[in-house]
């Protein structure tokens, strides 16, 4: 059946990479090094700066509440901005990673998930002694409302895809839909590259609370009225194949592979993690029934 789960080796990379950076909300220095990890470990935080090197799992269960992020908390210790490097570990099928960090927040990078997908393709991936658990969806499940939703259906292939679409109504943004099966090659082609975007007077709300003061137009899209200010676009959907990247990151909290067909329409991640949490849900009354 060509729908049916493939059940790959768990994955994890060759050796320890180091991908450095500023980051875009406290504007400081951050160091972060993947390292390899064994058989279902599943990927897990490390928080170096702090006395205890506080361990903090990429599961749905560390999750907090952030405006326009992904922060997970453990221990009395959170990492902040986590859904890039999620993104790419997730995207190339990566399963089980260290991910040791100097501080609580992660690199902004340029806002994509590109250079922390370079880190990984520098030092290669290998297969581990045991093969993945997928989640395989088997009904719609979906939350939201008319405004913004998200929903999972049955796979239509082995493994995720994504039909999103994005509406900015008037402006420089607009409406943006795309639809793509998720591999490595195509989250390395199509996904990883994509940035973050903001408007310009979020930009300037943000600065005037004291956060991004280390961060301009040159290092993520800030859109003005005729679009980015300072920079190009790399595709002219740019923005519907950044919030696929934030998708695939924000259901990694999963801590397997999802294989399912999503359909999004102006879902973030709040929603995001919504349809996860059902999703979790619905697969635990599966298991105890």
């Amino acid at each position: 059946m060509p729908n049916a789960p493939r059940f790959r080796p768990q994955r994890t990379i060759f050796k320890p990479v180091v991908i450095s950076g500023c980051g875009f909300w406290g504007g400081q220095e951050i160091e972060v090094t993947l390292l390899p990890a064994p058989v279902n470990a599943g990927v897990v935080f490390v928080r170096t700066d702090l006395e205890a090197g506080i361990r903090i799992p990429a599961l749905l269960t560390s999750r907090i509440e952030a405006s326009n992020r992904t922060n997970l908390y453990a221990a009395g210790a959170c990492v902040e901005m986590v859904e890039h490097v999620l993104s790419a570990l997730a995207g190339l099928e990566v399963d089980c990673a260290f991910v040791r960090v100097t501080s609580a927040e992660m690199p902004g990078l340029d806002g994509s998930a590109k250079g922390f997908v370079a880190g990984i393709d520098s030092v290669g991936i290998k297969d581990l002694d045991a093969s993945v658990n997928p989640i395989v969806v088997d009904q719609v499940i979906r939350v939201g409302d008319d405004a913004a939703w998200i929903e999972a259906s049955p796979p239509q292939f082995p493994g995720l895809s994504i039909d999103y679409q994005l509406d900015y109504g008037e402006g420089p943004i607009g409406q943006q839909a795309l639809s793509l099966c998720v591999t490595p090659q195509t989250y390395r082609e199509s996904l990883a590259s994509a940035r973050t975007f903001i408007s310009v007077a979020d930009a300037e709300q943000l600065r005037a609370t004291g956060r991004g003061l280390a961060v301009n137009p040159r290092d993520l899209l800030v859109f003005g009225p005729e679009g980015p200010l300072d920079n190009h676009l790399r595709w002219p959907d740019e923005c519907v194949r950044h919030k696929m990247l934030d998708v695939v990151g924000d259901l990694s909290l999963a801590g397997r592979p999802i294989h399912a067909h999503l359909r999004a329409y102006r879902s973030g991640h709040r929603l995001n993690a919504a349809l996860l949490a059902k999703l979790l849900t619905e697969c635990q009354l599966r298991a105890c029934a």
